[in-house]
């Protein structure tokens, strides 16, 4: 299908307000804050190499459902950071209401404005925008095979697959967006169910983007799970909490039919306030990606 704009009403209240005061906290924070601030890094991870004409950028980022790390509810923060990642698809987790009627919380006139994107129609409500949260955006003209799945676990969880075929004749490719559980032990089935999907799937070039909560590193990470589609998972930039990231919960994933890199955390000062996670972003070269790694083995 071709996709059309289309706009949402503006929610007129704070999501769940109980939620919306919540923080992370670390002890000393305040002392950290101002070495941070002042030494703060430029976090790069994955190949480098110059972009090349075609290549495509990439983003995920959990918005928190709009509530900032100022407790403020603001959709226009997050519309304006994500048109600063220049992007040509995003993953968005926490895109809708979590209890009672799931309607979207994003202004979508707001993000077409900033970013040039405008949303898939993930959900099956006609004021939703995700499934389980999770949404994506893409450039108009974009054409999309969706299939939502429910993960398993001990609460409601999704991910939306859709495969691709993009403007300018780029494509195909399969996207799957996801945020997966807070318990390790339900985050290795979502894992393995996302697994078998798109083992079970046609075969072509995957992206795999999201919040996947797995913050520990190497072979203790329940991410390696993923490797017969996207090999040995490399430690990511931290991008949890916001102010003072010291947590790799967000990922952008390739299998080998694709190189992807550097992943970089977009670290501005919107984006350190608009949500409680900072966004992800790379570069996804979707031509001749097999022969580079191929040659690189």
């Amino acid at each position: 299908m071709t996709l059309q704009p289309f706009r949402l009403p503006r929610p007129d209240a704070s999501p769940d307000p109980g939620r919306a005061g919540r923080r992370f906290r670390v002890p000393g924070a305040a002392a950290r804050d101002l070495l941070w601030e002042a030494n703060r890094p430029v976090i790069r991870h994955g190949p480098s190499g110059a972009r090349r004409e075609g290549d495509l950028r990439v983003a995920s980022y959990n918005i928190h459902k709009c509530v900032g790390t100022d407790g403020r509810f603001d959709p226009g923060r997050i519309a304006a950071v994500v048109g600063e990642l220049r992007a040509d698809l995003v993953a968005l987790q926490e895109v809708d209401r979590r209890f009672g009627r799931r309607t979207g919380l994003l202004d979508i006139a707001a993000i077409e404005r900033e970013s040039g994107l405008v949303p898939l129609r993930v959900s099956d409500l006609p004021d939703g925008l995700g499934w389980h949260g999770n949404g994506l955006l893409v450039r108009p003209g974009t054409r999309a095979r969706l299939h939502r799945m429910a993960l398993p676990g001990a609460e409601p969880r999704g991910a939306v697959v859709a495969e691709l075929t993009l403007p300018c004749g780029r494509g195909p490719i399969r996207v799957v967006a996801a945020h997966l559980g807070l318990l390790r032990r339900c985050r290795l089935r979502q894992a393995a169910c996302i697994l078998e999907t798109i083992t079970q799937g046609p075969d072509m070039p995957t992206l795999l983007l999201g919040d996947l909560n797995e913050w520990r590193p190497g072979g203790r990470s329940v991410l390696q799970a993923l490797s017969p589609v996207f090999g040995p998972v490399p430690d990511g930039p931290p991008s949890f909490p916001a102010r003072l990231p010291v947590l790799a919960l967000d990922r952008i994933l390739g299998c080998r039919r694709l190189v992807v890199g550097p992943v970089e955390v977009h670290d501005s000062p919107l984006a350190r306030v608009a949500s409680d996670h900072l966004p992800l972003k790379a570069w996804v070269r979707l031509e001749a990606g097999a022969t580079a790694l191929a040659s690189a083995a």
